[in-house]
């Protein structure tokens, strides 16, 4: 069953388009990660989702209803959570989690009072006092307090630490087991990763490709720093590494994610001494990938 359903649409301001055919299919039960660089399209396009902006063209249904006029009845099924959340000053933490919970028309003390020891909240703190990051908690723990059938999540992790991004993600994973939608906008892809059953990614408000992790694992190389007992040579002849570079006895390269393998085992008879992995971020990604081989370059 289709929850969400965006159909070519496109949205200018002026002379300037800032999305250009975009697709978007979000099932029942699915967490789908809407991916890509900062400024990609991803926050225009979920305003259209929720109704606070309207698509200069293209169908934009969810549950089946138009996302624009039937954006009220829309609502009462929908919770969102946005990257930089504003609260009230002078309510509590407390207070605005009831206040959208009474608006949502939940009552489900027990899931509230869970969610605030969970995320480690002050519910009694006027929110003039809160952090990002407190800030953040307070909208997450009101929306899965309520009983929604559709999260928008964009850039819901943004000022958490690792402690508590993973209970978020453990909180995405219960609503989805619930037989809940997820629609979650991130340019982490650590993240992404974990959580989502399918990705569309979208670059100067284009969609590029859309499908499963697996399906998109060509897009993605893995940073390796590496420092050995012997000299390693012939690295930069093997397939999938790129970009190999030496400072202070350390080689640091790129290798495809599907040849990692294969260069773990040729450098490990080198003798390793030092191994340092680090996993590409979206926008060293969508730097490397697109600029490289002119795939939605500059309109």
């Amino acid at each position: 069953m289709t929850i969400v359903h965006a159909s070519n649409v496109t949205k200018t301001f002026g002379k300037f388009t800032a999305l250009n055919g975009v697709n978007i299919e979000v099932n029942k039960g699915e967490v789908y990660g809407f991916i890509g660089p900062n400024g990609a399209g991803k926050s225009t396009t979920i305003r259209i989702l929720l109704g606070i902006l309207k698509a200069s063209s293209g169908d934009v249904k969810i549950f089946g209803k138009d996302a624009w006029s039937d954006a009220v009845d829309i609502h009462k099924h929908l919770a969102y959570v946005p990257g930089d959340v504003n609260l009230w000053p002078n309510l509590t933490g407390g207070e605005v989690i009831d206040l959208f919970m009474k608006l949502r028309g939940s009552n489900n003390k027990s899931r509230r009072e869970e969610l605030i020891q969970r995320f480690n909240l002050d519910p009694t703190k006027k929110c003039r006092t809160y952090s990002k990051g407190n800030r953040q908690k307070v909208a997450l723990v009101a929306a899965f307090s309520s009983d929604a059938d559709l999260y928008i999540l964009d850039e819901p992790t943004s000022g958490l630490d690792p402690l508590m991004e993973k209970v978020f993600q453990d909180c995405v994973m219960e609503a989805k087991l619930a037989g809940k939608s997820v629609l979650l906008s991130s340019h982490i892809l650590s993240e992404v990763e974990r959580l989502c059953d399918r990705v569309g990614i979208i670059r100067k408000g284009e969609m590029i490709e859309t499908g499963t992790l697996r399906e998109l694992r060509h897009l993605t190389r893995t940073s390796l720093i590496v420092e050995t007992n012997d000299r390693i040579t012939d690295l930069q002849m093997f397939k999938g590494v790129h970009d190999v570079t030496e400072q202070d006895g350390a080689l640091s390269f790129q290798v495809d994610s599907e040849e990692l393998g294969s260069i773990i085992k040729y450098v490990s008879q080198f003798g390793i001494v030092r191994l340092e992995s680090t996993p590409p971020t979206l926008e060293d990604l969508f730097m490397r990938h697109y600029d490289e081989s002119g795939v939605g370059g500059e309109r």
